[in-house]
């Protein structure tokens, strides 16, 4: 029975591997958890076998968004492919909706999985993932996928593993979508970036690129930006479709025109402290492993499938768009890729740099 499951589970994989070649058109049956779809007829074998409990958690409170369909999904398969001797409980943001706290949880062993942004790895003193807040660093999500999956992703993972000392292991590279602008005006070129205000970040190579177009990076929090734009405190934001939605950012005056600039293609790390790893049987390895694989395409299928119908319900409720074929995409990316070769350059960070540029 449990070949039965584990070549289930392969099947369930190749085929969803294969609907992630759309990149942003799956289909709403792509929220079906992979559990669901495996026999799940135990038949009592793992009645009187030990059982090893794990939490996994993500800061995200709502259990409409993507990492709670990736959690849900690494719960259900691995539950499945261990015979129920591996036990998961999943958090949505009710342990914390800091993910810094969470990586705390996770180094005292409060959890055993946690969804959070790179920027974690960096304050945990790997630099090396700083490349991820370069704007314009990958063209689309086929671009990102090859990069994560292969080479760079790989050595990433290294990288983390050794400058942490095997605190952090990836199970996997998620996705939180891609960023636009959106504001009290249309852009279309940079030119027209001149003189607004927009939230990012204020230091730093993204407040770096914004300043080079002439806008001013303002600092304001994620839960007063609704009223900074509805005040017309601030002129502008960046974020995914499916984050402004839910916050209805859109609704607001300066909020309303989102131009698809798609300057950046964000990276979350699901991952897993590497001597808790270690500490498991090759068995439970295995299974931690196929359901750390389903989890991830899961997520990242959710995630493309909300950028769509997010983006739907921003039109439907008022939101004037310009797509990404009526951007000056060209002009956008110029300023972005001198940055990327000077922050390498200046960092030693060259090789990584064009890892990423030859999985194009």
């Amino acid at each position: 029975m449990k070949m039965h499951k584990i070549l289930a589970l392969t099947a369930v994989v190749g085929l969803t591997a294969a609907a992630l070649c759309g990149c942003g058109s799956q289909a709403a049956s792509g929220r079906r958890t992979f559990g669901s779809i495996l026999n799940t007829d135990n038949s009592g074998e793992a009645a009187d076998k030990p059982v090893l409990e794990l939490t996994i958690a993500s800061n995200q409170t709502s259990q409409d968004n993507p990492y709670h369909f990736g959690l849900q999904t690494f719960k259900e398969v691995v539950e499945e492919l261990s015979d129920g001797t591996i036990q998961v409980k999943c958090s949505d943001g009710d342990l914390s909706e800091d993910e810094a706290t969470l990586v705390s949880m996770l180094d005292s062993g409060q959890i055993h999985m946690a969804v959070c942004s790179p920027g974690n790895m960096s304050s945990a003193g790997v630099s090396e993932v700083n490349m991820l807040s370069l704007l314009y660093l990958f063209n689309g999500f086929s671009h990102w996928e090859t990069a994560m999956d292969g080479e760079f992703g790989s050595a990433m993972t290294d990288v983390i593993l050794e400058k942490t000392g095997n605190k952090y292991r990836i199970m996997g590279y998620w996705s939180a979508g891609v960023r636009d602008y959106y504001g009290k005006v249309p852009v279309s070129s940079p030119s027209d970036m001149e003189g607004l205000t927009i939230r990012t970040q204020t230091s730093g190579v993204v407040s770096e690129y914004w300043t080079s177009l002439g806008a001013q990076p303002v600092n304001v929090g994620w839960g007063a930006l609704y009223d900074a734009l509805k005040n017309k405190e601030v002129d502008s934001a960046e974020n995914d479709y499916t984050n402004l939605m839910l916050k209805e950012h859109h609704t607001t005056e300066n909020g309303r025109y989102i131009c698809e600039t798609h300057h950046d293609y964000t990276t979350r790390l699901f991952i897993m402290n590497g001597d808790f790893y270690d500490s498991l049987t090759t068995e439970q390895k295995s299974w931690i492993d196929m359901a750390s694989l389903a989890a991830t395409l899961q997520e990242r299928s959710v995630t493309y499938e909300m950028m769509d119908s997010s983006k739907a319900q921003c039109i439907s409720q008022g939101a004037i768009v310009t797509d990404y074929a009526k951007m000056d995409i060209a002009a956008f990316r110029e300023p972005a890729l001198a940055i990327q070769d000077t922050y390498a350059d200046s960092n030693g960070l060259r090789p990584y740099l064009e890892m990423i540029r030859r999985a194009q």
